[in-house]
């Protein structure tokens, strides 16, 4: 995340275990670059808290995974605050999208942070 100077693995999976390693990614979500919801998780404030500061990120700010499959740049829409019980966040979708998200606000557990993203094609280099 070059705005906030993030630069960690994504590890897969989001049991407390995972997270405490890195963002991990949400099993069953599509996987980076891939048709549907890319879906993320991270700490903002315990172990690498790589989404400490996720609530500064801006329209326009970018999300970018290097993985086996090439370098896929997703771009922020928007951010919203939501109840701990808003599973929607996860809902696949037909586009290319990501989301990723956080307790609210730091140090609680009260609210999720939600950042949503829109694939980025012309930025991205998927290989093969």
């Amino acid at each position: 995340i070059p705005a906030l100077g993030v630069a960690q693995n994504l590890y897969e999976g989001v049991t407390l275990k995972t997270l405490t390693n890195g963002p991990g990614h949400w099993p069953g979500s599509a996987m980076p670059g891939g048709v549907g919801n890319f879906v993320i998780a991270g700490h903002r404030t315990s172990h690498t808290h790589p989404f400490r500061d996720i609530d500064l990120l801006n329209p326009g700010d970018q999300l970018i995974v290097n993985s086996a499959e090439g370098r896929h740049v997703y771009i922020v829409d928007k951010t919203q605050i939501v109840t701990p019980d808003a599973l929607w966040i996860v809902n696949q979708t037909r586009d290319r999208t990501a989301t990723m998200f956080a307790c609210h606000p730091k140090g609680s557990t009260a609210r999720r942070i939600v950042v949503f993203l829109s694939y980025a094609p012309e930025l991205s280099q998927p290989t093969g």
